[in-house]
């Protein structure tokens, strides 16, 4: 690979000789600018305006514009007396946890590589400091007219130096995040953790530009004369407004597209358009009232009042007589298995019982009657 630049990199009063590599490379498809008429090229040629003539690169410098617009001319021997020490030198300042650099900063990358068999001794020793260390090296340096900040890290058994914007360089994200106030609940985010999941991993190395392969086949046939593939039909998407019913369908194609069954819900998604029902009334207790277990009264007639009168009288007298029973029942079933003592006993005790209650059934007869 052909070296940009040459200088040394400055670990302390240790020198490494290097040579500056581009670490990438341009790989998308350029196209020429044609006469549309007969094809012919359009370029972009070189005049001076003073002279009006077109001039050569060897004829061709630097120079200031100032303020009032006088071009002040600046030559290589200018620039070779900057007073900077990283005119010629990579100049480590630091070195920093790798989290430390926010990849807003990042720039172009390179690699650099030992000038010599002098360098390959420092080079060594520093790549294996930055790797015991787990850190990265901060550096100036000074490339194509001004001075620049870098991040030295090992790559494999290389140092590559990515360039960094200066931190002034960076701009805020004001006014990019939405002013709206939003509130995402947690099914939401369990959503979006299962998409997640379900994409997954991938090395990076599978990825490749689908579009360059595409404009390779379309030009292709232009060369050989035939006629360009024919552009496949996107998929259709329907509109979902509704956020949920988007993630889960998202999961569900995220798992179709990698052979997988999609977990059954066992209800569609639901969108945003929602389906309203009318609750039942409640009947009132008032209209529909429940008939008690007792009799009916005869006098069907006459107003509530009187009904509910009645009814309390024909639930009191029913208690009353089940109470009676139950206690006459009981009785009897003891004194067959006790003693004739207990059981004189308890007949006394059932008779006092019985004499108390009747006065109380004498008044329900009479509400009866007078009812």
């Amino acid at each position: 690979m052909r070296s940009i630049w040459n200088g040394a990199i400055s670990f302390g009063l240790v020198s490494i000789p290097i040579k500056l590599v581009n670490a990438t490379q341009n790989r998308s498809i350029s196209f020429r600018q044609i006469h549309t008429e007969d094809g012919g090229r359009i370029r972009y040629r070189k005049v001076c305006e003073l002279e009006d003539r077109e001039v050569g690169q060897a004829e061709i410098g630097k120079g200031y514009e100032d303020a009032d617009g006088t071009i002040v001319p600046i030559t290589d021997e200018d620039l070779s007396h900057l007073p900077l020490p990283t005119a010629r030198t990579i100049e480590i300042v630091a070195f920093v946890p790798a989290d430390r650099i926010d990849p807003l900063q990042m720039d172009a990358a390179y690699y650099l590589a030992a000038g010599g068999a002098q360098a390959a001794k420092p080079y060594t020793l520093l790549r294996e400091a930055l790797k015991r260390s787990q850190k990265v090296a901060i550096a100036k340096y000074a490339l194509r007219g001004r001075e620049r900040l870098g991040m030295l890290r090992v790559v494999d058994d290389a140092i590559a130096m990515h360039g960094l914007l200066w931190p002034d360089e960076v701009r805020a994200p004001e006014g990019v995040a939405p002013d709206t106030p939003v509130t995402v609940n947690d099914k939401e985010l369990d959503l979006a953790d299962a998409l997640m999941d379900t994409l997954g991993e991938i090395e990076l190395e599978e990825l490749h530009d689908e579009y360059r392969e595409a404009l390779e086949e379309v030009v292709a046939a232009k060369v050989s004369g035939e006629a360009p593939p024919e552009t496949p039909e996107p998929a259709r998407s329907g509109k979902v407004l509704d956020l949920m019913a988007a993630l889960e369908k998202s999961v569900r194609a995220a798992k179709e597209s990698r052979g997988e069954e999609p977990a059954d819900s066992g209800e569609p998604a639901k969108t945003s358009e929602a389906e309203v029902r009318t609750l039942p009334q409640r009947k009132s207790a008032r209209a529909a009232p429940k008939q008690t277990s007792g009799k009916k009264s005869a006098a069907g007639g006459k107003t509530a009042a009187k009904k509910t009168a009645s009814s309390a009288s024909s639930a009191s007298s029913a208690s009353s007589t089940s109470s009676t029973s139950s206690a006459r029942k009981s009785t009897s079933k003891s004194a067959q298995g006790a003693k004739k003592s207990t059981a004189k006993s308890t007949a006394k005790t059932t008779a006092k019982t019985t004499a108390a209650r009747k006065p109380a059934a004498k008044k329900t007869a009479s509400r009866k009657r007078s009812a």
